[in-house]
């Protein structure tokens, strides 16, 4: 005993060691204790979504070993950054258990407004851009409206105003069919990359935001009387996310940095995930998709909720707009069409918002829209065909859909 004691004076190194190795483990069990908890409830959060993101990656590289490529991968976000941002707003309105299929549409027509306002009209990006996002807040305020007041299913609502929508696009672009839009703030969103320190930077300017977010949560619950996790839990996590940006940073730095229009996504998700999660309107949302007459009695403002929400989404796909643009250098009767709306709505849904509301993050719009760009990059990528490409596309979505609905079944069972 009192070598032991004498051992710990002389080496005051092993006694903090021995101090704080009880503590990462019950970390580690707290980290276990809730995996199990969402595993009993069925809701095993983002956890499939990144297994299966890193099986298909590993699928594709097997395929074609230029897959994984810094030059591909820099590509992957370019591509996946219009899909993301009406991803976002898709996520919005699933959590309201609504949904919008005028969203491509959207697209559309924002971007030839934004087109003949700079090329016809002479307008400044800034303005031009300004204009583009209004009309697409007012067709939302108004598709939102007519659902919530009038009592028409959003889905019809959206449908009609995915027709009519498409039709005021080739409306505004007339005989052009294609309008050329070389304004070159417009397009430096998808042509500019960070410099290599400046992707540093952003590694560790995330990294320290989200552990003082975490911070702020402990406090939050020493307040309420909550229960703490372990401060070693936050670290962990803290960590692993600075670890993923640092790995990403390092390879995108391989070949010309970190695409500025990645980041544009990222902030925007960063916005919409803190208004969701920290702010009353953002609770308000997840009370009426979770039951609106409840919300209702509560004295929450279901309709207002719902006309803010359709406006929010539609300017977010205004701005997927904006990002097409840029990418295309033109906006032309095909901007916003195709499968874009399908993927945007298959990225919210891969991501883990459910479709009959009240559950879900826009952070998920992230990863769903890795998993969906990943998918259809590879595909091209391996140079197999259109037909090929949607039946994988559709077996992923359908197979996202049944993790939601079996979930939905075990979190219910759970619940008796």
């Amino acid at each position: 005993m009192q070598r032991t004691t004498v051992s710990n004076q002389l080496n005051p190194d092993s006694e903090a060691s021995a101090k704080a190795e009880p503590r990462l483990r019950a970390a580690v069990r707290g980290l276990g204790r809730g995996l199990r908890l969402r595993a009993v409830q069925g809701d095993w959060g983002v956890v499939p979504i990144i297994v299966g993101l890193a099986l298909v990656w590993a699928w594709f590289d097997f395929q074609d070993p230029h897959f994984l490529t810094p030059r591909n991968l820099n590509n992957l976000i370019l591509q996946i950054a219009v899909t993301g941002t009406v991803a976002i707003g898709v996520v919005l309105v699933l959590l309201l258990g609504e949904i919008d299929l005028s969203a491509g549409s959207v697209v559309g027509l924002s971007a030839a407004i934004l087109g003949v306002l700079v090329v016809d009209h002479h307008f400044s990006w800034w303005l031009a851009t300004l204009v583009m996002l209004a009309a697409a807040a007012a067709i939302g305020a108004f598709q939102g409206g007519w659902s919530a007041i009038v009592g028409v299913p959003s889905f019809v609502v959206t449908l009609a105003g995915l027709l009519g929508l498409l039709g005021l696009q080739l409306h505004v672009l007339g005989s052009y069919g294609t309008l050329n839009v070389l304004d070159p703030t417009i397009l430096s969103l998808t042509t500019t990359y960070l410099e290599p320190s400046l992707g540093w930077v952003a590694v560790g300017l995330i990294s320290l935001l989200y552990g003082l977010n975490g911070l702020w949560q402990r406090r939050a619950r020493r307040r309420a009387g909550l229960r703490l996790p372990s401060p070693i839990e936050l670290w962990i996590r803290v960590v692993g996310l600075a670890s993923a940006l640092a790995v990403s940073v390092a390879v995108l730095n391989q070949w010309q940095g970190v695409p500025v229009a990645g980041l544009i996504l990222v902030g925007l998700i960063a916005v919409f995930g803190f208004i969701t999660t920290k702010t009353t309107f953002g609770r308000h949302i997840y009370a009426v998709g979770g039951n609106a007459e409840a919300a209702r009695r509560a004295g929450i403002q279901v309709t207002r909720i719902r006309i803010a929400v359709f406006s929010l989404a539609s300017m977010l796909a205004a701005a997927g707009g904006l990002l097409a643009v840029s990418r295309g250098s033109a906006a032309s009767t095909q901007t916003g069409g195709g499968t874009l709306l399908l993927e945007a709505i298959a990225a919210a849904v891969i991501g883990g918002t459910s479709l009959f509301g009240g559950r879900g993050s826009v952070w998920g719009a992230l990863i769903g829209a890795l998993v969906i760009g990943s998918v259809s990059n590879g595909l091209d990528l391996t140079g197999q065909p259109a037909d090929v490409k949607y039946m994988v596309e559709m077996a992923v979505l359908l197979a996202a859909v049944t993790v939601d609905a079996v979930s939905r079944r075990g979190r219910a069972t759970a619940g008796r």
